[in-house]
């Protein structure tokens, strides 16, 4: 479970440093906002299709999407 939590810091931090609402983010990424919600919350874990877009959208890779320290 620790490392959905860590998923779900990273996607709510990437939202909130650019300034969006969740329905913003659905609307630019075509994701839910209840599925947002629920990647943040930790509840459920992003499906491969949805990081892509996420990743794609913040213009970052999938490792800075799963905010992975490699040090």
């Amino acid at each position: 479970m620790g490392n959905s939590i860590h998923i779900a810091e990273s996607l709510k931090s990437l939202r909130l440093a650019r300034g969006l609402t969740q329905q913003q983010l659905a609307r630019e990424t075509g994701i839910s906002q209840q599925n947002l919600s629920r990647r943040e919350t930790g509840t459920h874990i992003p499906n491969l299709a949805d990081c892509i877009r996420l990743a794609d959208f913040y213009g970052i890779s999938l490792d800075e999407l799963a905010d992975r320290d490699f040090d």
